[in-house]
């Protein structure tokens, strides 16, 4: 994909679905009892892998468009797949599913493409084994080899690393299990999974007790369909309002973007850094927050005696933010640092590597630490870079592109299909 400099960035661009909600949304309508009409279902290949593993697991999906009909078969009418299950990039469905096959009273293998088998699962496995489920890892990856159990027993888990996946995983298997399952929190992460299972009539209490978070449910609650519609997903806005803030005259609007408290943190971040986001419309949309978000470009000159920094507990509320944070970093005066972020080498890529390395192609001044980096202002060229096969990093660098002088090539731009299908269209129709 060649990206060329753009002077502004203006309309009202019709992003896709949120993914993280979308797994969630299939996920437990398919535990629910009867039938969930999904509407704005992502259009994501990562959420095509979770309706084509729900549908290897028996149950029956209709999909139209954007709107996805889900024959829930309740919790216990799941039958074995002819064969391991695909997961394809999407670690998302292999770490949830997960969760709920514990659950099961048959075997089941979960697989992925090259990226997926080399991100860590023994975190997944490692509690729920203590609940009574058998995980056996391949040397700490996938795939995964699961002997489920109708005789999961609740725990306390306290979560090693900021993981919303590792929360879900457990939640969704305690409704499996006899008592009551509780999370805690060191640091808040997204809480989708809290708030579709209480949309799907389940009850999840969650509670700060000394500045942690805990989350509990009682196993053995029904789960009851519902009908709901899927808000517009934060983390793909974030490469329009990072575009349109960096380009003097821009203005753009988004609309229904969810604008849950634990994905704002980006928001915040980019207000606190003087871009000029307008947050109007707000509303209730299924437990999700939605609103629309206006941006005008143009950075407003903040004062300070160094880069901004990113760092700590904000680490965990915009991890997949944090690659466009970095190209936004190449326009602020005095640059932008993060730390605390080692979990970004465990995602698609080694994504704390393939920003330094693609920056540093374009001739930023970067540097590398093992848990971030830090980029100061720097005028950017157009270079060949390479996406390292990751969505997020070849979307971020197509931004970058329209910042830069001269032409950029992005390498296997394709994979940004994985969470935003369409993205390098949509993109061009708002570019002047």
């Amino acid at each position: 994909m060649k990206i060329n400099n753009a002077a502004v960035m203006r309309g009202n661009p019709n992003l896709p679905a949120d993914k993280s909600i979308s797994h969630r949304a299939a996920l437990i309508a398919s535990l629910a009892e009867g039938q969930t009409m999904i509407e704005n279902f992502s259009a994501s290949a990562d959420c095509a892998s979770t309706l084509a593993c729900l549908s290897e697991l028996g149950v029956t999906i209709e999909r139209s468009d954007d709107r996805v009909l889900i024959h829930g078969v309740g919790k216990a009418g799941f039958r074995q797949s002819a064969g391991p299950l695909d997961c394809g990039n999407s670690g998302t469905t292999m770490r949830l599913l997960t969760g709920i096959l514990a659950g099961q009273n048959f075997d089941s293998t979960l697989t992925g493409d090259t990226s997926l088998l080399a991100r860590p699962m023994a975190r997944i496995a490692e509690p729920l084994s203590k609940m009574g489920a058998s995980i056996v890892t391949t040397h700490g990856n996938a795939p995964l080899r699961i002997r489920g159990s109708s005789d999961l027993h609740s725990i306390e888990y306290r979560l090693p690393v900021a993981s919303a996946q590792i929360k879900s995983a457990v939640l969704l298997a305690g409704l499996f299990a006899a008592g009551v399952t509780t999370v805690i929190e060191p640091v808040p992460t997204r809480d989708h999974t809290e708030r579709m299972l209480s949309w799907f009539g389940t009850e999840v209490i969650a509670e700060g007790k000394n500045s942690e978070r805990h989350i509990s449910l009682k196993g053995g609650q029904k789960i009851k369909a519902s009908q709901l519609r899927i808000p517009t997903d934060v983390s793909a806005a974030a490469f329009f309002m990072v575009g349109a803030a960096c380009l003097p005259g821009s203005d753009i609007s988004i609309r229904n973007v969810g604008v849950n408290p634990t994905r704002t943190g980006f928001i915040s971040v980019l207000q606190r850094l003087g871009v000029s986001i307008q947050i109007v419309d707000q509303t209730d949309q299924c437990n999700e927050p939605v609103a629309t978000l206006r941006i005008q470009g143009g950075i407003r000159a903040l004062q300070s005696n160094g880069p901004a920094i990113i760092e700590g507990s904000l680490v965990a509320n915009l991890i997949d933010e944090i690659p466009i944070l970095a190209v936004l970093g190449t326009q602020l005066p005095n640059g932008l640092e993060v730390r605390n972020a080692s979990e970004l080498r465990h995602k698609e890529s080694d994504r704390i590597s393939s920003i330094v390395k693609g920056l540093g192609s374009m001739g930023a001044d970067v540097k590398e630490f093992d848990d971030g980096f830090r980029v100061s202002a720097s005028r950017l060229k157009g270079a060949e870079v390479d996406s390292h096969d990751d969505h997020r990093i070849a979307m971020a660098f197509a931004i970058a592109g329209l910042l830069a002088e001269g032409e950029t090539q992005i390498q296997n731009a394709e994979c940004s299909d994985i969470s935003f299908p369409g993205f390098f269209q949509i993109l061009d129709r708002v570019v002047m």
